[in-house]
């Protein structure tokens, strides 16, 4: 029997001991390890599974962590974390207090660069290198890994862009595996499969236009050929470009055949691949399918109606609508200025645009929100998917500044629903015809009602645009909330022993804030709580403080929300009580009512 390599291995000083004869087991070792892992505790698989080769070839080759190695979003980085001092404790994985799912500079020395959106790594690795040609070091290497997803994107263009008329020492690596999350679109992608055919001519290559020693197309679960390869580019000076093939799952039946599912797909038997089954009888909806089911329900009756989606069909449930409408439902690739951009234009002429971002995403297209949209007063209807707290992907992937980011914008109506139903209606109403342009916000998972689709799909109600709605009566406390963390707020009141003393205000509409209301509660409670979702600097509390700021009021506000920091990665409910706002930690703040 084989003795086992990998858990020899520590670091990558250890597998560089190793013969070339022996990589292909430590490979199909690794690959077992992420399989068991990954099974039992969930995460990112298929990625990983895809570069499991690379990894071993990159770190065989390079002299990491002094060669710099950085890894575009981060979801393809298990196996660099395993060979990286973090065999150990991986098993920690995406958890409270765990590692991070993604590379992390504060967690270990060979994670170069904090990665999570795409399409940085090219941007990142180059400022490495010009740092390095200016301090004199001219041997250390400079390497971006990135996928043929994440290179469409504007960023990553403008980065080889620059270091194509620079003399550093930069080798960019494209993952081509034809799939992000969801399978990659555009003409580049059309392009890329040409190449990979041998069907385009060798003297129209893109890469070689912008001054990159070009290399490939090559198999990436090929050690011998890539280790070659790789030792033979470290001797070439200026920028240079690896072209490799790969699939993503590799190893993994399953996860090879269905890509998408197997991107992240839950715990599943490791020996075989099969997920477990979970039953959703019974349960409430996803917001995301919500959102869906509603826009193809209401495209149907609409035909001026559009879908945007920069790259997350599936993860935003837009693919409802491009399985059925497809010439009105768009995937422009992982491209949110463009997404933002191309919407605004269709608005000048006439279309009801929906264009489905999530949160942590519409930060990298904020200009063109400002400029493109909000100066303009053009009606675009941003679906802010995942906002608040997102769980164990963590600080790079949390919804929790688009409150403060888009309340200082003029012109921009900002809603959050307590539920689906409200979460229906705001998408329905929003299609009659409105005066500026509108952000919808609402979280990853589910709602709170279970029945949802039976009982209330397609019976639509117009909502009135700036109302407020008290929602329980009380004595001595108001507490005003806005969005679906609200039902914490119902679920604590509820569960308090001086629950009468309490009412309750829906704020759904962070801007513009029902005025009327807001004077009524400051004059009828000496105590004011708000709670929020998303950080308390800027959001929907500071506006209240700002409110009673401008109208003089001494009312005793206590504001409720994401502190001034960035929150780790851990589940939605251990978030939630490290931030004071799961249900326990409100009815502890509620029974402290002493007035």
């Amino acid at each position: 029997m084989k003795s086992n390599l990998l858990s020899n291995i520590y670091n990558p000083a250890d597998l560089r001991l190793l013969s070339e004869a022996q990589l292909s087991q430590v490979a199909q070792e690794l690959r077992d390890f992420i399989i068991d892992v990954v099974s039992v505790k969930e995460g990112h698989l298929g990625s990983s599974l895809g570069v499991i080769e690379l990894t071993i070839a990159l770190h065989y080759v390079f002299n990491t962590p002094d060669d710099l190695l950085v890894w575009d979003v981060g979801h393809q980085a298990y196996g660099h974390k395993i060979l990286t001092e973090r065999r150990e404790i991986f098993h920690t994985n995406r958890q409270l207090e765990g590692i991070s799912g993604f590379p992390k500079r504060s967690e270990s020395i060979y994670d170069t660069f904090g990665v999570g959106h795409s399409s940085t790594s090219i941007s990142a690795a180059l400022g490495m290198a010009i740092a390095s040609k200016l301090k004199g070091d001219f041997d250390k290497q400079h390497i971006a890994v990135i996928g043929d997803a994440s290179i469409a994107s504007g960023m990553a263009f403008e980065g080889l862009n620059h270091a194509g008329v620079t003399d550093t020492n930069l080798l960019v690596i494209l993952n081509d595996n034809a799939i992000g999350i969801d399978p990659s679109v555009g003409a580049l992608k059309k392009y890329l499969t040409a190449v990979k055919n041998g069907k385009n001519p060798k003297q129209n290559n893109i890469i070689k236009s912008l001054n990159f020693d070009y290399s490939g197309p090559i198999d990436g679960h090929d050690l011998p050929a890539l280790i070659k390869e790789l030792n033979r580019l470290k001797k070439i000076k200026g920028p240079k470009f690896l072209h490799i093939v790969t699939t993503k799952g590799k190893g993994l039946q399953q996860a090879e055949e269905n890509q998408v599912k197997y991107h992240a797909p839950g715990k599943f038997d490791a020996s075989t691949g099969e997920l477990y089954s979970k039953s959703e009888e019974n349960l409430p909806p996803k917001y995301q399918d919500v959102f869906g089911l509603t826009i193809l329900d209401l495209a149907k009756k609409n035909e001026k109606i559009i879908g945007i989606t920069p790259a997350m069909p599936s993860g935003s449930s837009l693919k409802f609508m491009m399985d059925e409408i497809p010439e009105r439902a768009f995937d422009v690739g992982i491209a949110e200025q463009h997404a933002v951009t191309l919407a605004a234009g269709m608005v000048t002429q006439g279309m009801t645009v929906y264009c489905n971002i999530y949160s942590t995403f519409l930060q990298r297209a904020y200009d063109q929100v400002i400029h493109d949209v909000a100066l303009q007063n053009l009606p675009v209807i941003f679906c802010l998917d995942r906002a608040g707290l997102v769980g164990e992907d963590g600080a790079t992937h949390h919804g929790l500044f688009d409150i403060a980011y888009l309340r200082a914008i003029p012109n921009l109506i900002i809603y959050a629903p307590l539920n689906e139903i409200a979460l229906q209606n705001i998408l329905y109403t929003a299609q009659l015809g409105l005066n500026h342009p509108i952000a919808i916000r609402y979280p990853r998972g589910r709602g709170v009602i279970s029945n949802w689709e039976v009982e209330n799909f397609g019976h639509y109600k117009k909502i009135e645009i700036g109302a407020a709605t008290c929602l329980k009566k009380g004595t001595k406390t108001a507490v005003l909330s806005t969005g679906t963390i609200g039902n914490n707020v119902i679920e604590a009141i509820n569960e308090s022993h001086n629950s009468a003393t309490i009412a309750h205000y829906d704020f759904s509409f962070i801007k513009p804030l029902d005025t009327n209301a807001l004077i009524d509660v400051f004059a009828s409670f000496e105590r004011i709580i708000t709670v929020e979702d998303g950080t308390v600097n800027g959001g929907f509390g500071s506006a209240i403080l700002e409110f009673a700021a401008s109208h003089n009021f001494k009312n005793t506000i206590e504001v409720l929300g994401i502190p001034d920091k960035f929150i780790e990665h851990g589940t939605v409910n251990q978030l939630q009580q490290l931030c004071k706002i799961d249900v326990k930690s409100l009815i502890n703040l509620f029974s402290n009512d002493t007035k």
